[in-house]
């Protein structure tokens, strides 16, 4: 009996949030096999799907560091795979790899498209698409070539309770910062602060927000690392220190944002007055740090100096259409991944 595959593709441009059954398309399909590969090809299954911020601006079709995802054309995404069949040098029949084929269930990948999956022991196979996957790695780079952490300094991470966020603010602990972080839940605070080890944890919601950001950088902010954008990256800026170093790395909060509804910085003078060093950037940028990134992150992770958290939906491949919203509304915590196949039962099946 020929498998069935299950893919899902764009439907149409998002004005604003993303709307299950109606931004996507469920596509069914038969399943790729193994007579149709070709030399330097592997044909995977998805066991785990991620789930990024990012992936809401590849729906927009403007100008960015890449092209949209087309309508009509398979969303685009990474996943831990394992390899069914293979005519790769790179990878084996059983093989577990970080695949970019994209939000389906079994794909035929280029060889440029997978990386066979190699952490250090304490680690588990989730570890290479959250802490020392592309967004551990995102946070490595961004501190090492724009926010330069120091000792004793003050540092705000936006967004802490994140997939990026969590690991550039314990990165920053590590270096010895004093570390504030901000969330969205009393929840997650407590867990910043009593199993991340962050100094400070505020949560945005919270009444008395204001205050409690301006008591908290009595000697302002040398280093700022932004995920959200908004009023937050607003208020930072009003406390920001005399050259302090503003990591721009997202602005989640106005991602599902019309673009009528958008607006800028209002205080963006405040980057002259106090000669504030702001630079956004992505990973790709720093390919020379990527080697010493994966070595020091799983190191990190190994030895327990840094705390992996990740938020799994279960139910298949159906869910990432709608659990990709919980990226926007706040109900992950670290990492989310739509387990697509259970990875004890994940087989390489005869295709």
């Amino acid at each position: 009996m020929t498998r069935k595959n299950l893919s899902f593709h764009l439907a149409e441009r998002p004005e604003a949030e993303i709307v299950p059954g109606h931004t996507f398309k469920l596509v069914e399909t038969d399943a790729p096999t193994v007579d149709e590969l070709k030399d330097g090809q592997a044909l995977v299954e998805t066991i785990y799907l991620s789930l990024d911020p990012a992936m809401r601006g590849w729906l927009n079709d403007f100008r960015s560091y890449t092209s949209p995802v087309a309508v009509g054309e398979r969303m685009r995404g990474g996943a831990i795979a394992r390899v069914l069949a293979s005519k790769s040098s790179k990878a084996k029949e059983g093989d577990m790899v970080v695949s970019r084929s994209g939000w389906t269930e079994v794909a035929i990948v280029n060889e440029s498209q997978f990386d066979v999956i190699n952490l250090p022991k304490g680690t588990k196979v989730t570890d290479a698409l959250g802490v020392a996957g592309t967004v551990g790695i995102t946070a490595y780079v961004g501190l090492k070539n724009i926010g330069q952490p120091k000792a004793g300094e003050t540092v705000v991470v936006s967004g802490a309770a994140g997939a990026t966020g969590l690991v550039a603010a314990q990165i920053c602990k590590i270096k010895g910062a004093r570390v504030i972080g901000i969330a969205g839940s009393d929840e997650k605070c407590e867990m910043l602060v009593k199993e991340l080890g962050l100094d400070v944890a505020l949560n945005y919601k919270s009444p008395s927000f204001r205050d409690d950001f301006v008591k908290a950088t009595p000697d302002y902010i040398n280093m700022y690392w932004d995920n959200v954008g908004g009023e937050i990256l607003e208020m930072a800026l009003d406390r920001a220190a005399f050259r302090a170093r503003f990591v721009m790395c997202g602005s989640i909060s106005g991602y599902n944002s019309a673009g009528s509804e958008t607006r800028g910085v209002r205080n963006l003078f405040k980057v002259v007055v106090h000669s504030v060093r702001m630079e956004g950037f992505i990973s790709w940028d720093f390919p020379e740090d990527l080697p010493e990134a994966r070595k020091n992150l799983g190191e990190w992770l190994a030895e327990g100096k840094i705390k992996r958290k990740e938020t799994i939906v279960k139910g298949g491949l159906k869910m990432a259409e709608i659990a990709i919203g919980d990226l926007f509304s706040g109900k992950n915590t670290g990492k989310l991944l739509v387990e697509v196949k259970p990875y004890e039962e994940a087989s390489a099946l005869k295709l």
